[in-house]
């Protein structure tokens, strides 16, 4: 396990007791969300959609850096579509993702090479590598 040397920012959040049909509010009161399980009726968003977004945009961000490493402009229109899975192996719940990257304009080996590199840069894909199955796609 990976020992911090400094650590940069902390993200603080309070969740009620509702859990997945609770409510969650960061410390700052920047974030203050509604909670609901996937499927249900609910009006708020969940913690897989959190999950997603959150993975979504820190991996925008490690393409950048990788992308100024490589001396490659990212395309202004770029983005990444992830999907987080919830399901059930044996009776006990597990999590599976795929990242849609569109990198429109780049040429596919520079796109896969960029996309390789955040992959290997992105906090959430370390957090993940190794225990749930995750799949990098260009579209």
């Amino acid at each position: 396990m990976t020992q911090l040397e400094k650590v940069l920012y902390t993200g603080k959040t309070h969740t009620s007791s509702g859990g997945r049909d609770g409510a969650s509010r960061s410390s700052d009161g920047r974030l203050d969300i509604k909670l609901s399980s996937p499927g249900s009726a609910g009006d708020g968003t969940n913690p897989e959609q959190l999950f997603a977004a959150g993975w979504s945009a820190c991996f925008i961000g490690a393409m950048g850096i990788a992308a100024g490493k490589m001396k490659v402009a990212l395309p202004p229109d770029l983005a990444v579509d992830a999907e987080v899975d919830l399901g059930v192996t044996g009776g006990a719940y597990f999590l599976q993702a795929r990242l849609n990257v569109s990198l429109p304009g780049l040429e596919r080996e520079v796109a896969r090479a960029l996309t390789d590199a955040a992959h290997q840069t992105c906090p959430y894909s370390k957090a993940t590598r190794g225990n749930i199955d995750v799949v990098i796609n260009l579209v």
